[in-house]
């Protein structure tokens, strides 16, 4: 008879997955370019100072109107939409003016804050099947159980819940 693995506990291993709040940078940065050439071609922008630019984790837009400025950003969410991001990854501030022109800015958000972690892991306690374990790793939520069945139900839970931050689900085996 050949020995167990040292560490072996007999039975099947848990299953586990885990919930992460990514952002695809080049997804991004394609949605915004592609946003700059609509804002640059389409004739209701023509001259009034209409652009969208991305710096690092900040998308800043600018016209010479707030209501251009929120047209800019509509046209800024459908592009994000076309190109499979969530609109929860963008947070973006009101309308403000800056000398003669409207600005609004837009924070990308990437990791589940703490704060989300707890009420992800207490929402799984709570409402979720009874085999499921949550721990937080970092900006992360592991969740495990020994039922695949149990893990689907949790992740169709954490899809319906209402939290503003854009969830995915990585490292289901």
């Amino acid at each position: 008879m050949a020995a167990l693995p040292l560490g072996y506990a007999g039975g099947m291993a848990d299953s586990s997955f885990d919930v992460v709040s990514k952002i695809d940078s080049m997804e991004v940065e394609n949605a915004v370019n592609q946003a700059r050439k609509e804002v640059e071609q389409r004739y209701d922008f023509k001259g009034v100072g209409a652009d969208v630019s991305l710096s690092g984790e900040k998308v800043q837009i600018k016209a010479n109107t707030e209501e251009r400025a929120n047209a800019v950003l509509d046209v800024l969410h459908s592009k994000f939409i076309k190109r499979g991001l969530s609109l929860k990854a963008l947070d973006t501030g009101e309308p403000y003016a800056s000398g003669k022109e409207y600005r609004i800015d837009a924070q990308l958000k990437e990791g589940i804050d703490q704060a989300t972690a707890k009420k992800l892991n207490k929402l799984i306690r709570d409402e979720g099947p009874k085999g499921v374990k949550s721990q937080i790793q970092g900006d992360e939520l592991r969740v495990s159980s020994k039922s695949r069945d149990d893990l689907q139900a949790t992740m169709a839970l954490l899809k319906g819940a209402d939290i503003d931050v854009a969830l995915q689900f990585v490292n289901y085996r």
